[in-house]
């Protein structure tokens, strides 16, 4: 089995956030990195979902809800970088998102 570009982008970004998690639990913020831990995996389940063979109605359901997860993941990064509720540096996941 293959993996698309999608599949493989929303992996790696959800490796990302994965290891940008502990980081946010260190700094004692806790209710902006459980949100973006489940928005920002959410996206390449979704993704994953939508590649299974279904018909193209279900797999457009998936990717619109993929989309909407980036941009609430989106949001939750951007929160993060202007509240400046933590001190680092969230630049590489804000440009991953936006790819």
């Amino acid at each position: 089995m293959t993996t698309s570009i999608i599949q493989n982008k929303s992996f790696n970004f959800a490796l990302e956030i994965i290891n940008l998690y502990p980081k946010l639990q260190q700094h004692k913020e806790y209710v902006i990195s459980n949100q973006l831990l489940k928005s920002g995996t959410s996206i390449g389940a979704n993704v994953e979902e939508a590649s299974e063979k279904q018909s193209r109605k279900n797999f457009l359901a998936k990717i619109y809800i993929a989309y909407k997860e980036a941009r609430e993941t989106k949001y939750w990064l951007r929160l993060l970088k202007h509240s400046k509720l933590v001190n680092l540096d969230i630049t590489k996941e804000l440009t991953y998102i936006d790819e």
